[in-house]
């Protein structure tokens, strides 16, 4: 398989991350994957966002699941973007894509539109939590998942295998080449994430791992890459 690099919130390292135009400089960079983030609105609308509330990434403040679609629309997101619902980034780019999710119910409403639109081979879930991944897993006929994890032992292998997740998606400040041994032992792919610096390039490489998330499409170019 080729190394891939994915674009982390699309290239969040020279675009307001998580918005359309983010997505769009990603895949014109040439990106293998883009990764965005799933929440809940009031109103159950599929938004594109990485915290729980708007306040770091937009003019606004509060919660998301306690503002309505509508409500979320007036917001800056930067640059005069505006904060978009999953249906939109698919028709925005082409891109294969990774799809984070929080909880059990964003896995629900996920499983609708992949259902709807045969997004099987499109779209990789990925999260933190095992029973989201259980959930989609459930609910989404052969669906490819990944198991992320930030702080974590060789247990991790054990936790993807248990929810059926092909893919483990690993901080590399704790990778270790102990971990990368048990996943390779359990045939699970592994891509580490934040690869910014050509240190950060340098170990993903020197670990054998299959692809690095980015902030910057750069990395696609050049192994001299630093952020």
């Amino acid at each position: 398989m080729n190394f891939l690099t994915i674009g982390h919130r699309g290239a969040m390292g020279v675009e307001p991350e998580n918005t359309l135009r983010s997505f769009v400089a990603a895949e014109r960079a040439g990106l293998d994957l883009i990764e965005l983030d799933l929440h809940l609105s009031k109103d159950g609308a599929l938004v594109v966002m990485h915290d729980a509330d708007v306040d770091r990434t937009t003019d606004g403040s509060g919660p998301i699941a306690e503002q309505t679609l509508a409500e979320l629309r007036t917001l800056d997101a930067g640059r005069g973007e505006r904060i978009p619902v999953f249906e939109e980034v698919l028709d925005a780019v082409d891109a294969p894509l990774q799809a984070e999710i929080k909880t059990v119910t964003a896995a629900q409403a996920l499983a609708e539109v992949m259902l709807r639109r045969d997004l099987v081979d499109r779209v990789e879930v990925i999260s933190f939590h095992d029973e989201a991944i259980a959930e989609i897993a459930r609910l989404v006929p052969g669906v490819r998942t990944a198991l992320v994890a930030s702080r974590y032992g060789t247990d991790v292998v054990q936790r993807a295998v248990a929810v059926g997740a092909t893919t483990l998606v690993l901080n590399i400040r704790r990778l270790t080449q102990e971990i990368v041994e048990h996943a390779r032992k359990a045939d699970l792919r592994i891509i580490g994430w934040v690869v910014n610096t050509q240190d950060d390039l340098r170990l993903v490489r020197a670990l054998g791992l299959d692809g690095a998330t980015t902030d910057y499409p750069e990395i696609k170019r050049t192994g001299r890459f630093t952020a």
